[in-house]
């Protein structure tokens, strides 16, 4: 981070750390097989939970001060849409349209949406997109669902954006049910309330004929949580390269602006060896779990530096036939993060080194050369940051101003960090909701005056793309990148 370091893979700002956010952290480090089968896993989430159902709005070190001056073109404009007749009835529509926005979430949680499994979502989401006017719209070869709300010409083109998947397996009781005021269902706010955000935009935008001078490219994205490494957020970034900023929306509390994608690279290990009988082939073949455990208590001792936060775990082991067994093959998943590339780079490379040396020592153990190790590349996820004096960050602390709130800058690692990676500005902000139980079976959402976050977060992207006869746009358009 830029000042005081945090976790990331969920929301940070500052007081105590949500065991929630912690269980969301594991599981994005963890292979998909590695989350089915971990009964721990589920236990700790559900645990988690229980004890502390509104942990997703506690805040853990903010990652960069908020801009105080801001730039008098920012306050113009927003000055300018929030007295304007046309904007104050844009408003009262998304209040209005809640009831029925929640429909849409409702429909949509409960269809289901595993990594590398989102189509059906995808088409539900894609029906809902052109019935409300986007006839613009289409499902991409890596399974994204694209529409582009053209603007009045000249201006900008704004990607807004929530992800299509969940961690949640094919067979997850995605079913809604509701009690005590909240809205019940794996996945519910991470993300399908982003996307349901997304559509009521799309309705009042439309209804209140409202013509922005940029376009507005409305994204649900695959690939986001878990081993989906991005790829959906990959894909149109390679293929649009004219965007010009990121508007991506999850579950925050109000007033967070994530500023920070923190970058990881996840690797699996496999050892292998001839294996043999413990007692009968001891001293002619290698172990390859001893071989392991030298690597990892190699890897152990690597330093990192606090600044930026650099970090790594071996995260999951296994291997080995039987007790009385030379083991023949051990496997270990390797999560290295940072919040600066180099570092993340620098670690890696100590990781990778750790490992060659390790099989290099085994084999002189036994004066042999036949144990062997192989590394695959399991997750890649870029690393960036937005400027904290970055316009668009401007912007989205102007919108919460004239809300009433107060803007805390965040870091985690999500969709936002393939365009930080590629210097493009983009921010992740809330749609509204109190939300908690993120990536467990209990997930929930508390949808009283949701409306209001819909609202901030609508009225921040009207800002950068400008509205006709109302603002001019403050994003820049930006030369077409080359790739």
């Amino acid at each position: 981070m830029l000042a005081h370091g945090s976790i990331h893979d969920g929301w940070t700002g500052r007081s105590l750390l949500p065991f929630v956010f912690v269980f969301r952290w594991i599981t994005m480090t963890l292979p998909l097989h590695t989350f089915r089968a971990t009964a721990l896993a589920g236990a700790m989430a559900l645990a988690c939970a229980a004890l502390l159902p509104g942990a997703a709005h506690a805040q853990f070190g903010a990652v960069a001060p908020t801009p105080t001056v801001l730039r008098p073109a920012v306050d113009k404009a927003y000055g300018q849409l929030m007295a304007a007749p046309q904007i104050l009835q844009l408003l009262d529509a998304v209040k209005a349209d809640h009831d029925r926005a929640t429909e849409d979430l409702r429909m949509l949680t409960e269809i289901e949406a595993p990594p590398f499994k989102e189509q059906k979502r995808a088409e539900a989401f894609l029906a809902r997109l052109q019935a409300l006017g986007l006839t613009n719209a289409a499902i991409d070869a890596e399974g994204n669902v694209v529409g582009v709300r053209k603007g009045t010409g000249n201006g900008p083109k704004l990607v807004i954006s929530a992800h299509l998947d969940t961690v949640f397996p094919s067979g997850t009781d995605v079913k809604v049910k509701e009690r005590d005021g909240k809205l019940y269902a794996p996945g519910i706010s991470d993300n399908t309330r982003g996307l349901a955000v997304l559509l009521s935009w799309l309705k009042v935008l439309n209804d209140q004929k409202i013509a922005t001078v940029g376009d507005l490219v409305f994204v649900g994205n695959v690939g986001e949580e878990e081993l989906g490494n991005l790829r959906g957020m990959k894909h149109l970034f390679k293929e649009h390269l004219d965007i010009d900023g990121m508007v991506a929306l999850e579950p925050a509390p109000d007033g967070t602006v994530l500023v920070l994608g923190t970058g990881s690279h996840r690797h699996e290990v496999t050892f292998k060896g001839p294996g043999g009988h413990s007692y009968a082939a001891f001293g002619e073949v290698p172990s390859a779990i001893h071989g392991m455990g030298r690597a990892i208590a190699k890897i152990a001792e690597i330093r990192t530096p606090k600044s930026p936060k650099t970090t790594f775990t071996v995260g999951t082991v296994g291997g080995g036939t039987s007790v009385n067994t030379i083991a023949p093959d051990a496997r270990m998943a390797v999560d290295i993060r940072s919040d600066e590339m180099a570092p993340l780079l620098a670690t890696e490379k100590q990781v990778l080194a750790a490992v060659d040396s390790a099989v290099t020592e085994e084999n002189a153990r036994w004066g042999v050369n036949t144990l062997s190790a192989s590394t695959k590349l399991i997750g890649d996820r870029p690393g960036g940051r937005t400027a904290a004096d970055a316009l668009i960050v401007e912007a989205a602390v102007r919108a919460n101003t004239a809300f009433g709130r107060k803007t805390v800058l965040a870091g985690a690692s999500t969709d936002a960090n393939v365009p930080m990676a590629l210097g493009i500005p983009a921010i992740v902000i809330g749609g509204g909701g109190k939300t908690g139980g993120f990536h467990a079976l209990s997930e929930w959402i508390d949808l009283t005056d949701a409306w209001k976050g819909a609202q901030t977060s609508l009225v921040t992207v009207l800002g950068l793309v400008g509205v006709q006869g109302v603002s001019a746009p403050l994003l820049d358009k930006r030369p077409p990148r080359t790739k």
